[in-house]
């Protein structure tokens, strides 16, 4: 497990079945897994974050599996997804960097079968009971504006001051009652990532 010492994982899944009076059937549904791991770099500047890197392989595999299990759906069923860190006090963000984006995507991709496009994400400093956004976007098409979203991800005792809260977001839909226009889901062809 690359030497990261995970302390917590919390894995929910928000549900909306009416939207403004409106029926949503299906409704739609966004699980987000957390992770809190312990920063081996807390308090100290480190030059090599490889270790940091590898820890983002595993998280995005297990935190996305943890995803589409929540879910309840097959890998090829998710359609959007997301990432997103909060660094500890002692930390500092290029550590969050380190965890998102080298190596997270590629392991999230395989949990969400596919996933040309590129993973959203956002870090942040924060202490225990910090919320973060996490920005959504649909796994295939960047372009398609039904699912432009953000999950909240939060932990009541994370992280400290010496830790790491990881968050993956997977949703098996767009946003409910979506009427903005743009690429629709059915003409998606999935090849550059942006269409």
């Amino acid at each position: 497990m690359s030497g990261i010492v995970i302390r917590k994982i919390t894995v929910s899944v928000d549900e909306t079945h009416i939207e403004m009076g409106q029926t949503i059937s299906p409704p739609t549904r966004r699980a987000v897994a957390v992770a809190v791991i312990q920063n081996p770099f807390a308090g100290r500047y480190e030059q090599d974050l490889s270790m940091l890197m590898d820890a983002g392989a595993m998280l995005g595999e297990l935190l996305g599996e943890r995803c589409v299990q929540a879910l309840g759906i097959k890998p090829h069923e998710a359609q959007s997804y997301g990432k997103a860190a909060i660094v500890g006090e002692r930390g500092e963000l290029e550590h969050a960097a380190a965890i998102l984006h080298p190596k997270l995507g590629a392991p999230l991709r395989k949990a969400v079968e596919k996933g040309a496009a590129l993973v959203p994400s956002s870090k942040k400093r924060g202490g225990p009971g910090t919320p973060i956004d996490v920005p959504l976007g649909h796994k295939d098409a960047a372009y398609v504006r039904s699912h432009f979203d953000a999950v909240e991800a939060r932990v009541t005792d994370a992280p400290a001051a010496d830790e790491i809260l990881v968050a993956v977001a997977v949703t098996d839909s767009g946003r409910p009652l979506p009427r903005i226009g743009g690429l629709q889901v059915s003409e998606i062809k999935g090849e550059d990532g942006l269409k």
